[in-house]
């Protein structure tokens, strides 16, 4: 007995000698993830996620039309539908979408343009010089009206007003100078169209201005045919004494049958002032512009897209592809008049 608890007390001292000796071991936790198993999941870091695809649509898409803003110079009615026939026409030249909006006045429809929210104007000239001046738009085209891009301005009066005429239709020309004609116009009330308009209030009254007359102040009635039909219906000045239009007068018969024989011109100047515009936004692509712009010279050397740009609702008679340089003898005169056109806000 005493020999195996020997060599049983030896034994435990060899295993213990042994221990002791030997390397220690690492004791892996049994939870821990080899690191080679966490790179064979990891997305390897040079792959991107994809961009999801923009939402944006184009512009001359149905979703995003290429919108026109008429200037209100004439009926909203006329220019809604004449307006939309060109529209139609346009697309079926260029493949592009069109809309249609008439801003109440002038002011308005430079500012839309200025906004993005219209892309093109049909834009009267000193609307599209303060246009061009907020740098808000380009322009492409101008009007032809027989057979000239420039036209002239009339004071127009009711006969029973009993002003003196100074002009004469059997020979289109006036019997006297602007000083003698319009100073029989001094304390009375004109109706004007809009601040930004050409023909019906900035020159002429520019002219009354140069030739030391002064008048009642103005009613503002918007749009050349309401100049007349206002002028009608003041035999006593009830709205005003005499009127400012483009020329040839708006014809209003169709309401008021009689118009011709009440209404009548007093004076008339020479055609000095530039045709209407189509203008672009700047921010409309170049070869959209090109498309488009030719689109509307071909509409003008066809007899069908003569008489759609004719019953849109400013007469016109054909276009004329022109720069901003166009303009630069109409913005002297502007200057002239004190008309600050870099500041204007309508």
């Amino acid at each position: 007995m005493k020999k195996v608890f020997a060599f049983a007390s030896l034994l435990v001292a060899v295993v213990v000698l042994l221990t002791a000796c030997g390397p220690a071991a690492t004791t892996v936790p049994p939870t821990a993830v080899p690191p080679t198993a966490v790179l064979a999941t990891a997305v390897p870091p040079t792959v991107v996620p994809p961009t999801a695809a923009p939402t944006t649509n184009p512009l001359g898409t149905s979703a995003m039309p290429i919108v026109m803003a008429f200037a209100p110079s004439t009926s909203t009615q006329t220019l809604s539908t004449g307006g939309q026939a060109l529209a139609d026409q346009l697309k079926a030249l260029t493949g592009y979408e069109f809309s249609v909006t008439v801003p109440t006045n002038y002011a308005a429809l430079i500012e839309a343009m200025g906004s993005g929210n219209a892309q093109i104007g049909w834009l009267p000239p000193a609307a599209y010089i303060v246009a061009k001046a907020k740098g808000y738009a380009d322009v492409a085209v101008v009007a032809m009206r027989n057979g000239s891009d420039h036209y002239g301005f009339q004071y127009i009066a009711n006969v029973a007003q009993g002003f003196t005429v100074y002009y004469d239709p059997a020979t289109g020309k006036d019997t006297a100078d602007a000083a003698t004609a319009l100073a029989q116009f001094a304390g009375k009330k004109p109706c004007w169209t809009d601040p930004l308009s050409a023909s019906g209030y900035l020159v002429p009254s520019g002219f009354l201005a140069s030739n030391k007359i002064m008048t009642a102040a103005g009613a503002w009635v918007q749009g050349h045919p309401t100049v007349v039909k206002s002028v009608y219906l003041s035999p006593k000045g009830e709205i005003c004494n005499f009127g400012a239009t483009y020329v040839p007068m708006p014809d209003i018969t169709a309401d008021f049958p009689d118009a011709a024989t009440k209404v009548v011109t007093i004076w008339i100047s020479d055609p000095i002032i530039p045709n209407d515009t189509v203008t672009f936004g700047v921010s409309v692509p170049a070869d959209m512009r090109a498309k488009i712009t030719d689109a509307l010279l071909k509409l003008g050397s066809t007899p069908d897209g003569l008489a759609l740009l004719k019953g849109a609702g400013y007469n016109w008679g054909g276009v004329e592809k022109v720069d901003d340089s166009f303009f630069d003898a109409f913005r002297v005169y502007l200057q002239s008049i004190k008309f600050d056109f870099n500041n204007y806000n309508g």
